[in-house]
């Protein structure tokens, strides 16, 4: 039988896709939000796909505000789409 792949919304475009396809943004106990590149770390996470279009699509529409329950400052979208792009 084949083995059943998890499959993550995009908090940016809605599209649902496997976690490998996707990059996860994590909230952590203190209430950091930081890219998880492992998928492994402890905490609250929302997947994005890996383009910055929907992480800029995640800002407008507020995705991460709604997976975590809170306000998000736009220097963590900043933070965000610079670890995105390799800076």
């Amino acid at each position: 039988m084949a083995k059943k792949i998890p499959l993550r919304q995009c908090i940016g475009c809605g599209e649902m896709k496997s976690k490998k396809e996707m990059m996860r943004v994590l909230k952590t106990a203190e209430n950091d939000i930081i890219l998880d590149v492992t998928g492994k770390k402890n905490g609250r996470g929302a997947y994005v796909c890996i383009s910055e279009e929907c992480l800029k699509k995640a800002r407008k529409n507020k995705g991460l505000e709604r997976s975590f329950k809170m306000s998000i400052p736009d220097e963590v979208y900043e933070k965000l789409e610079k670890e995105f792009r390799g800076e």
